[in-house]
């Protein structure tokens, strides 16, 4: 009786397969440090093997769209690979350290001590919860360096809140963060939170808490927030706008066959775009670029509705052919794309509060110049002016835009910086009403002396060297401006520098906590979760290059 002979199992390993360099821009895969399976950059899934095959079908099934938004060879698909290795290579560099390294690497990172270095520090926080429900308070420091003479700005800490998320609760974990850190309270020149009721409360809040031995504490509002708070919808726009998103979830998260076919007409019929976008009322800059999408394939969308026989796509025709209600869109798709732009020019790291009150106080003037637009030639409102054709308007949108200038006005009126203060900042040579600059000045530092300001601005204005210097403002008052000349000047100069514009740098950073507490990585600790984090978004880089060099690859036999 003959024997069959066994089957030999294919050993993937031993064919040494070579990753392709190309496969990044062509497909946005990256073969991870120590491992044989490329991964997706897109969806962080990973293929079985080496194989251009393997990579090319998961790249053309899952994610056909990316060559449409990010043609390939161009400087957007360029920089798009750009931001997802970037994004790759934080969340893992915990994986480069090993051992000992790593121990210490932890220990010199958490050890960090502000009390000699800085004479005033900033914080901004802001809680949400992770993939698992739990609730994260990340707190952020700024500081000014003397040593380097720079600013400083890193993580100072994440802690989990256990339970409830209120004021006490917020008050309890950052005092114990700061007492870990050996940092005293009355070091702590301001704070910026998102204005949550558990922030700012009068009597509980975090905030009134801390003032209870802090006087002198400055605290405020992140300006993004209340930049998005001010655009808020009302009457007959609120109810334009809830539509348009009731036909965007019908057409694209209703039905899947109705998604599909809705991608594939827009495909045979050219349209400027494949999809639609959904609206997420978290994400600032969502509602602006959902109607941006809508109002750009809204013949498109009517000529699929139309071919629809259910009753809700009759009632989206009726809406569509509606001119009073497509009035509405147009003007929403035009003001909501200004305030977009205001919105990307707030966003950042390392700006400084002069920086986006600038931006405000531009953006302020701007509205009262789209006030008078309306009126005449609608230059600031393409879309408006294609649906009215220059006619008469169905609608006296001018009313939404004085609603807009007093919410800006009344939101942003009673900011702690004054004008004076802001200009000294910017341009100290440029301030004429000095009394006026000091006393704005004494409402921030009120360990300042008066005298002292306006004369140290006087003798600064007449400096004929620092007149001629052209530099921004971190760099004139850090460098430029001899300490020993005006000491109290550059002083309060240093602490509206230190001071956190919004929370910018915490939403973001809670975008890095879900990327590394994924869905499959659920069960990390919260301790691990800090560190992982602390590591992902600190600014000092790992040498890849050496680290890779200590490492060989063992194939076997």
């Amino acid at each position: 009786m003959a024997c069959s002979k066994p089957d030999k199992k294919r050993k993937v390993d031993s064919e040494n397969r070579e990753f392709k360099t190309e496969w990044t821009d062509s497909y946005a895969f990256v073969l991870p440090v120590g491992s044989t399976k490329p991964m997706c950059l897109i969806c962080n899934e990973t293929v079985a093997i080496v194989k251009s095959g393997n990579v090319k079908r998961h790249y053309d099934s899952k994610h056909g769209h990316f060559d449409h938004n990010y043609p390939l060879k161009s400087e957007v698909r360029a920089r798009k690979i750009k931001q997802l290795q970037s994004s790759y290579h934080a969340t893992c560099t915990i994986a480069l350290f090993e051992g000992t390294q790593k121990d210490d690497i932890i220990q010199k990172i958490n050890q960090i001590s502000l009390s000699d270095k800085a004479k005033c520090i900033s914080l901004a926080l802001d809680e949400s919860i992770d993939n698992t429900d739990n609730a994260q308070l990340l707190v952020f420091v700024r500081f000014f360096d003397e040593e380097k003479g720079e600013f400083c700005e890193d993580v100072l800490g994440l802690t989990a809140l256990h339970g409830h998320t209120r004021g006490d609760d917020i008050y309890e974990a950052l005092i114990q963060m700061l007492t870990d850190r050996e940092i005293d309270l009355k070091h702590v020149i301001s704070i910026a939170t998102d204005g949550a009721a558990c922030m700012t409360g009068r009597e509980r809040g975090l905030v009134a808490r801390l003032r209870a031995h802090h006087p002198d504490l400055i605290a405020y509002h992140c300006i993004i927030h209340q930049m998005v708070l001010c655009a808020s919808l009302e009457e007959k726009y609120a109810e334009v706008m809830t539509t348009v998103m009731r036909l965007v979830n019908f057409l694209r998260a209703s039905s899947a066959l109705q998604h599909r076919l809705l991608r594939s007409f827009l495909t045979e019929v050219n349209a400027e775009f494949d999809d639609l976008l959904l609206h997420n009322n978290v994400r600032w800059l969502s509602k602006g670029k959902v109607l941006e999408r809508f109002w750009t394939l809204r013949k498109e969308l009517e000529t699929f509705l139309l071919d629809q026989k259910s009753a809700k796509a009759k009632q989206f025709v009726e809406f569509m052919q509606n001119e009073e209600k497509m009035e509405i869109v147009a003007f929403l798709s035009d003001i909501t794309s200004h305030l977009n732009d205001l919105n990307m020019k707030l966003q950042g790291k390392n700006n400084t509060v002069c920086n986006l009150t600038s931006a405000v106080c531009a953006f302020q003037k701007k509205l009262e110049l789209f006030k008078c637009d309306l009126q005449q030639d609608l230059l600031h409102f393409p879309n408006l002016l294609n649906q009215t054709a220059g006619t008469h308007h169905h609608h006296n949108h001018a009313e939404f835009l004085d609603k807009l200038i007093k919410n800006f006005q009344t939101r942003f009126g009673d900011f702690p910086l004054g004008k004076q203060v802001l200009l000294c900042m910017e341009n100290p040579f440029l301030v004429k009403n000095i009394a006026e600059f000091s006393t704005e000045a004494l409402k921030i530092c009120p360990w300042a002396s008066a005298a002292s300001l306006q004369s140290e601005l006087i003798e600064l204005q007449e400096n004929l060297a620092l007149q001629e210097s052209l530099c921004d403002p971190t760099t004139f008052w850090t460098k430029m401006v001899p300490a020993t000349g005006v000491p109290s000047l550059q002083k309060v100069a240093l602490q509206i520098l230190t001071m956190f514009p919004s929370t910018y740098c915490c939403e973001s950073a809670f975008s890095t906590m879900n990327m590394v507490k994924n869905k499959y990585r659920s069960t990390l600790s919260n301790e691990h979760l800090h560190q992982c984090l602390r590591l992902a978004l600190t600014p000092f880089m790992p040498k890849f290059k050496e680290l890779v060099a200590q490492k060989r690859c063992h194939f076997s036999h």
